[in-house]
């Protein structure tokens, strides 16, 4: 049996080992916290630290076949293993392109992909070099996640609120919509592309909110869409999986905002709205599998659980009866003790044929379900 490790025991990991369950696969997590998430599904858990460089070849050197659910992962002892003969996958280049948010974006200039116009800064006074940037969204190089490490710079007048360390300062683009598409790439070549979601975003957490799927663009956009992450998958030389985010600004220009190496939050709706989930798309490519069908069952929309304002402590789940007795709507609770403002606690997703349902039913889920302490 292929022994199989993740490295992070986080919802991605815990979702992950439960599409893991349908193959002949011995699953191994490594991951600091006992009580995350995917500890009690896998059927080795190992204590240990993803960015040290020893427990992580440690842990990695016992497997077959290793792979992420977060991009902040020692690299080195990646390399180290793949060397060894480990396969890793996505490949630890690729990792070190895309968890520096300076190299992921010198990646889209070198290769011609759309993206917005971009300068490196080493600190906060560089800024001032650039006065015809603003409006501008700086991004931490390293350590930014879920919308943490991006401030957005409306002018000089903001400067106290960007990064004084090593970061991109980007053009903001005026966006009509947000689009992200993932792509599964075997270990073959063989490429397979989940129909583009339109993601709305929450303006103050910067998280996603709520999303649709498939997304509501023409076909010349779509067709767009494709090529950008053909282009991305084909340049990046790894099996995989890859959600590529992008905006569309008003004249219908599709740019590259950043690119996740693995499963990501914008696939969640696959489990139940595709006929190969983003999960199950990415055990079919560690294991050697051909690759899935990404056709959509039906379209759907899919709403973040998110820990309520002012609540600290151990969760308590208000209105999930009453979200459990709609009709083709599907919980994910992803069993995290503590909740916390802003803390992704679960997902839910919904299936329609009807978009004006899928909007009201997602709003609807939103205001019914609430996770509190």
């Amino acid at each position: 049996m292929i022994k199989a490790g993740i490295l992070g025991g986080g919802q991605l990991g815990r979702m992950l080992l439960q599409a893991a369950a349908n193959y002949p696969v011995q699953t191994f997590i490594m991951e600091n916290d006992p009580e995350c998430p995917a500890a009690h599904l896998c059927h080795h858990f190992v204590q240990g630290n993803i960015r040290n460089a020893e427990e992580v070849y440690r842990f990695g050197k016992q497997l077959d076949v290793l792979t992420i659910e977060i991009e902040n992962v020692n690299t080195n002892a990646l390399e180290r293993l793949e060397a060894e003969g480990v396969k890793v996958i996505p490949r630890p280049s690729v990792l070190k392109t895309i968890k520096n948010k300076i190299l992921q974006k010198e990646f889209y200039a070198l290769h011609q992909i759309p993206t917005s116009p971009f300068v490196i800064t080493n600190n906060k006074e560089e800024i001032t070099k650039y006065p015809d940037f603003f409006p501008a969204v700086h991004k931490l190089g390293e350590g930014g996640y879920d919308g943490k490490g991006v401030q957005v710079l409306e002018g000089p007048e903001d400067l106290e609120k960007a990064f004084d360390a090593p970061a991109v300062l980007e053009k903001k683009i005026s966006i009509k919509k947000e689009i992200a598409q993932m792509i599964a790439v075997g270990q073959n070549g063989e490429t397979a592309v989940f129909p583009p979601v339109e993601m709305v975003f929450d303006p103050e957490l910067n998280l996603l909110d709520y999303q649709l799927c498939p997304a509501e663009i023409n076909e010349k956009t779509l067709w767009k869409v494709e090529a950008i992450t053909h282009a991305i998958a084909r340049n990046l030389k790894s099996p995989g999986l890859f959600a590529v985010e992008m905006f569309l600004d008003k004249e219908d220009e599709v740019w590259v905002n950043e690119t996740a190496p693995r499963v990501h939050n914008s696939g969640h709706h696959t489990i139940e709205a595709h006929y190969s989930s983003q999960f199950d798309m990415l055990w079919r490519v560690m294991l050697n599998y051909p690759l899935g069908n990404t056709r959509a069952i039906l379209p759907s929309a899919m709403v973040n659980i998110i820990g309520e304002k002012g609540f600290t402590g151990e969760a308590k789940y208000e209105g999930l009866t009453e979200v459990l007795k709609f009709d083709n709507v599907f919980v994910h609770i992803y069993g995290k003790k503590i909740t916390k403002p802003g803390r992704k606690m679960g997902h839910v997703t919904i299936l329609s044929q009807d978009k004006q349902e899928l909007i009201y039913r997602a709003g609807r889920i939103k205001h019914l379900l609430k996770v509190k302490a």
